[in-house]
């Protein structure tokens, strides 16, 4: 095999690890390569002769070193609860292993931070060691008892949440032709959210390009690096339970699927929530205060949606909007209910 390096994702670093810890019996199904790095660029593995020797495992407490922490603060196979507290924690042991299983998630990710958090609410006044692992909470690789074991725990309680996990930050992505009123409804989203009591970053299609985006032309290969780098930032946001709305035009399907799969991977499912604001053409050029449409028409700005270039109206979209028929307060308050519903 020639000389090849793979970045690996979140869920295969998981199952490198449980190899690694002993946690799995056969070597993880890998993409071919000869070296595999994590997302910092860190070699964490190589392969050779089919064989795969792993390097190192930043990211997770290896079952030694969580058992020669509890050896040191005089543990003796502890109690273990494995996921969530229990509905009712009165009866939870001074001292308690707990363990989270997050594999897939992001090492930053407010899943992780949350569910610690969770636990230090419940119990208080008892002694915690919280250990994120990798192993699955809707499929494990591994009996909850195997895995306690593993990490010198004794008797388990488990209380796991099959669902995927979720962050509980959400995304909006208003997309729409130039003129179509999504920067503007946006804006009165924003509002409204912060009336409500919540933090909200506005990622602006204008706003972005002037920073985020310089440089940037309207090629197709740059309005796809334009909306990804949005969808990117975005699902950074949602990583760590934010909410961020978003304003482009974004005119093309696959784009738009791939911001989508960036921040469900990070945030967890249904956290993107896609609004179509469907104002037709004509009506955009009506509207056009900075005679965009006009220059297009006379074939003085190349490439310009709806004109020169396509704009792929999307079968997905969670919500769609005709500003023709519904102001902007109304939409703003349409796309709200969405979120308080779903």
């Amino acid at each position: 095999m020639t000389q090849s390096r793979v970045r690996l994702s979140h869920t295969e670093l998981a199952a490198l690890a449980r190899h690694a810890f002993g946690l799995a019996p056969e070597a993880p199904d890998l993409p071919p390569a000869t070296e595999y790095e994590d997302a910092e660029g860190v070699l964490v593995a190589t392969a050779a002769d089919g064989g795969l020797a792993v390097r190192e495992i930043p990211r997770w407490r290896s079952p030694a070193s969580v058992r020669q922490d509890l050896a040191a603060r005089g543990w003796d196979r502890p109690a273990t609860s494995v996921g969530q507290p229990p509905p009712d924690a009165s009866g939870l042991p001074d001292r308690l292993l707990v363990l989270l299983p997050v594999a897939g998630t992001a090492p930053d990710s407010a899943v992780i931070s949350l569910g610690a958090a969770v636990w230090a609410d419940v119990a208080v006044g008892r002694e915690l060691v919280i250990v994120p692992v990798p192993v699955t909470a809707a499929a494990p690789e591994l009996e909850w008892l195997q895995l306690a074991a593993a990490y010198g725990g004794g008797p388990v309680a488990a209380h796991v949440d099959p669902a995927p996990p979720h962050t509980g930050g959400r995304v909006v992505m208003f997309t729409g032709l130039s003129g179509a009123g999504k920067s503007t409804i946006a804006g009165r989203l924003v509002e409204l959210l912060l009336e409500a009591g919540l933090t909200v970053t506005l990622l602006d299609g204008d706003e972005v390009r002037t920073h985020l985006s310089a440089g940037l032309g309207f090629s197709r290969a740059d309005r796809d690096t334009n909306v990804r780098r949005i969808g990117w930032v975005a699902a950074q946001i949602a990583k760590h339970g934010g909410l961020a709305v978003c304003a482009p035009i974004a005119p093309y399907a696959a784009t738009r699927a791939d911001a989508r799969r960036l921040v469900e991977e990070q945030a967890g499912p249904g956290s993107f929530v896609l609004v179509h604001v469907a104002t037709p053409l004509e009506e955009c050029e009506a509207r056009d205060r900075k005679g965009l449409y006009a220059k297009a028409r006379r074939g003085e700005i190349a490439e310009f949606t709806g004109i020169s270039d396509p704009y792929e109206e999307p079968a997905d979209a969670e919500l769609t909007i005709d500003t023709r028929t519904s102001s902007v307060a109304e939409s703003a308050r349409l796309v709200l209910a969405h979120l308080a519903g779903s």
